[in-house]
């Protein structure tokens, strides 16, 4: 028996850019998840989606290569981007899905999708005592949601030119740790990089669920609501957010890189 697996560059208009995730088509509720776990560390991206068809949508699970993880935005744009490809939605229909953070949408904007996801806001925090050593920088505001620490920094430059030291990193408590400035050069509103040892990903190369942090953070420096903001990582990409009260709209454009088939020996 095999089944639908495809990889997926998110975030991006080109192969090879943004972040690439694994996206699986289920044809039934596997029993064990040690197999999705098992799947998700052998493709070795940082996110796998696993997808199920069901009456009223889509179950969407995530895995990294290490554990399962409550939200991811770029393996959701890849699942829905694969959705649409495959003939499985119609091309105008909204890819609706349903997971551990609720239920969240995706529909088709011409060559764009865009992810209706919760908003994520941080509060202020008093900064972990090896943050500062891990990330080898200070910041100017350090913020915390359920799931990462957000830092502001003084630069995009800083930004770009942070070596964090990963070991000391992976073990602060929590998911990921995100950094970010303004871009003084005035391409994009802001700038981010997302670190996240403790999951099994030393670097991100785009993290659309930090913008459900970030958006709401930089609507309140910068009074927009609708903002564009570069992931600075060595793939890079590039992420459109739109503010709409509790919710965090993320556009972005997705590209499959491979498409073929996953022997599936775990019973259904």
């Amino acid at each position: 028996m095999t089944l639908p697996l495809f990889i997926v560059d998110a975030f991006t208009s080109r192969p090879f850019g943004g972040n690439p995730a694994a996206v699986c088509l289920l044809d039934a509720p596997p029993c064990d998840d040690a197999w999705l776990q098992a799947v998700a560390a052998e493709m070795h991206l940082s996110e796998t989606a696993f997808v199920l068809a069901r009456d009223d949508g889509f179950d969407l699970r995530w895995f990294t290569p290490t554990l399962e993880v409550d939200l991811c935005g770029h393996a959701t744009l890849a699942a829905a981007h694969v959705l649409w490809q495959e003939g499985r939605l119609p091309a105008d229909a909204p890819a609706r899905f349903h997971t551990r953070s609720g239920p969240l949408a995706a529909v088709r904007q011409d060559d764009m999708i865009e992810l209706d996801f919760p908003a994520e806001p941080a509060a202020t925090v008093a900064a972990p005592p090896t943050l500062a050593g891990a990330l080898g920088s200070g910041w100017l505001y350090l913020g915390k949601n359920r799931f990462d620490y957000l830092v502001e920094v003084d630069s995009a430059e800083t930004v770009r030119k942070l070596q964090p030291d990963f070991a000391a990193l992976g073990a602060i408590s929590a998911r990921g740790v995100m950094v970010t400035a303004r871009d003084e050069s005035g391409r994009y509103d802001f700038v981010s990089r997302f670190f996240a040892p403790a999951a099994g990903i030393p670097e991100d190369p785009v993290t659309g669920s930090a913008h459900c942090c970030l958006g709401p953070f930089w609507r309140k420096r910068l009074n927009k609501d609708e903002l564009l903001a570069q992931q600075c990582s060595a793939r890079g990409g590039v992420v459109r957010i739109r503010l709409a009260g509790d919710r965090v709209l993320l556009g972005g454009q997705a590209v499959t890189v491979l498409a073929g088939r996953l022997r599936c020996d775990h019973p259904a």
